[in-house]
């Protein structure tokens, strides 16, 4: 499930957010968060609500970055992954889930990953959307590729 959140969070968000001024490496990581903190209970639960990309996004927000607004932009990513990695699991079609705590303390059984072959068929497309990224952004140029490394950002192609 690593391409899929990866690939399709990112090649989304350029393509609609369109800043050469964003952080993907941190938008790749806040996808896969909500995962990271099911994790250990084994299935969705608090990693897959709105109430876990609301606090942060709330954190990043009133957290003291000594002022400066450049770091709190970069760090905004991550909760922008967040929500990226939360639409591309689903987790919005289980309200329950979903709205928790408002529809109650429970967060239910919702298996962490689909079927095998869903997760199969998904990691195609993740594949897919990584080339695609790599070719939009040309990641395949050495000098790019390491800019990218180093700062999170994308430049369009030439």
């Amino acid at each position: 499930m690593f391409l899929w959140y990866v690939g399709l969070s990112v090649l989304l968000v350029a393509n609609v957010f369109r800043s050469v001024g964003l952080d993907y490496r941190l938008i790749a990581f806040g996808a896969l968060l909500p995962l990271a903190v099911d994790l250990p209970v084994g299935h969705r639960a608090f990693g897959h609500t709105l109430a876990f990309a609301v606090v942060a996004l709330l954190v990043v927000m009133c957290w003291p970055l000594g002022g400066k607004r450049l770091a709190r932009r970069r760090w905004l990513c991550l909760p922008i992954g967040i929500f990226a990695g939360l639409v591309l699991s689903g987790a919005w079609t289980d309200a329950h889930l979903f709205w928790w705590p408002v529809t109650g303390t429970g967060f239910g059984d919702s298996a962490l990953l689909p079927v095998w072959w869903a997760v199969l068929i998904e990691e195609v497309v993740g594949l897919v959307a990584c080339w695609w990224v790599i070719g939009q952004f040309d990641l395949w140029v050495p000098a790019v590729r390491r800019d990218f490394w180093r700062t999170g950002r994308l430049q369009a192609g030439s």
